[in-house]
């Protein structure tokens, strides 16, 4: 059974696309311009009277969540659809409704409808039968591809070896660029990003040797582990198979065994990842199993609505093969039942560490690690701490330290993020029983 929790407007504030949304919605957050306004277990809808003669209809999915507007705004969720919740948080407008508005519940079910359509072209694509000689003569021609690439990548890192990785600063984007498309074109996509990225990284990061040793190690890894792939258990080549970007299809991953909820939305990030915008959720399901699910959009393509962070989702997922913490797919649209109060039992900054290091000698691939830690404050010094009650301290990545320093106040909190390079990302907080995205 679903339960309707209001949220409070630190929430609101953090699901506003930019500032000039949320200052616009704060002007825009009065009863005036209101009318129809309503909400049940899992919508909140109203009318706003804008410049126009017909009011703009605004209908949000608190649990999902999802927001539709009849503005032309491109932003979601757009100022009105902020301003609606903000006044429903404070308890100014939207109370429970018997009734839900007609545009809203038409909302949803168009919403089921193009959802139950993907459903039956997935079934559909499931039922074509794939001629097997093909499919075993184009994994063939993929391999030979790859192997060529792994030998080609390899001679370019030894090269790196021999000239220094000094000399690496000094070359243009371009030169790291190059490497990136030779990979691209070896159907390498997964190498192909991350060259990418180090070609930024050595330019933009205070401790860009390191960094570039670390992976420049890692690589040569990966090119051994890659040539020795026969030998390998099924879980390490999966790993392997994801460090370098072959995908699998859908339909192989549905195969496997299905995972049934409720799950926990922990976080949930975007980041740009080279020409690829994406998005990760981190979901816990009920025996504790932490999963990621990834969703991608190309640059100026909207991304999947994001998940609410202490959301729990009603929903099966499936698992892509491989190492902890495994890559998740949902095998339906997940239901909403309600938001949680806290994320459950943390760890310190010691144990969390300790678990990292575990991972990682499992799968060597994976960049960042899911961590829940206990009672920490946020901390002031040269972009944040995170700070355990053992006094062991963890730097901050990505973390807006002014607004989570007001959000806690200073005091020790549970803080849901992403292990990082020695560093951690804050993805979430838990803060007088609620969990919020700082």
């Amino acid at each position: 059974m679903s339960i309707m929790v209001r949220w409070s407007e630190e929430k609101v504030i953090g699901a506003a696309p930019d500032e000039s949304s949320l200052a616009a919605a704060r002007k825009l957050a009065r009863p005036g311009p209101w009318s129809d306004t309503g909400s049940n277990d899992v919508l909140v809808w109203g009318k706003c009277q804008g410049s126009g003669r017909t009011p703009y209809q605004v209908s949000v999915d608190i649990a999902a969540p999802a927001y539709r507007c009849s503005c032309p705004s491109r932003k979601f969720p757009c100022k009105h659809a902020l301003a609606l919740l903000l006044l429903w948080a404070r308890g100014e407008a939207a109370e429970v409704s018997a009734e839900t508005a007609g545009y809203a519940q038409e909302w949803v079910d168009q919403r089921g409808d193009r959802v139950a359509t993907r459903e039956r072209r997935h079934q559909g694509q499931q039922g074509q039968q794939a001629d097997p000689v093909a499919q075993a003569r184009r994994q063939a021609d993929r391999l030979a591809l790859m192997d060529a690439g792994i030998f080609d990548f390899a001679r370019w890192l030894t090269d790196l070896a021999r000239t220094g990785l000094a000399a690496a600063r000094n070359q243009p984007y371009s030169w790291w660029d190059g490497v990136a498309a030779r990979l691209v074109d070896a159907q390498l996509p997964g190498l192909a990003e991350q060259v990418r990225a180090m070609g930024s990284d050595v330019h933009a990061r205070a401790d860009w040797a390191d960094h570039l040793l670390f992976h420049a190690g890692r690589w040569w890894a990966l090119t051994k582990a890659w040539r020795m792939r026969d030998e390998l258990t099924p879980r390490e080549v999966a790993d392997l198979r994801t460090a370098v970007g072959w995908a699998r299809a859908s339909a192989e991953i549905l195969a496997s065994e299905a995972l049934p909820g409720p799950w926990l939305v922990l976080g949930a990030c975007r980041s740009d990842e080279g020409r690829l915008q994406q998005q990760r959720t981190w979901l816990r399901g009920p025996d504790g199993t932490v999963v990621v699910v990834l969703d991608f959009a190309a640059q100026g393509q909207a991304l999947a609505t994001p998940r609410l962070a202490g959301a729990e989702l009603d929903a099966t997922l499936v698992q892509y093969p491989g190492s902890a913490p495994q890559r998740g797919m949902f095998t339906g649209p997940p239901v909403p039942r309600g938001l949680a109060r806290s994320l459950g039992d943390g760890c310190s900054i010691a144990q969390a560490l300790d678990m990292e290091s575990a991972a990682v000698s499992l799968s060597p691939w994976q960049d960042r690690h899911p961590v829940l830690l206990a009672g920490v404050r946020f901390c002031l010094g040269d972009g944040g701490w995170l700070r355990d009650p053992a006094g062991d301290a963890l730097p901050l990545v990505d973390a807006p330290l002014e607004s989570l320093l007001t959000l806690t106040g200073g005091h020790p909190v549970d803080v849901f993020g992403e292990l990082e390079d020695g560093r951690v990302r804050p993805l979430s907080v838990v803060v007088g029983q609620r969990v919020v995205t700082p």
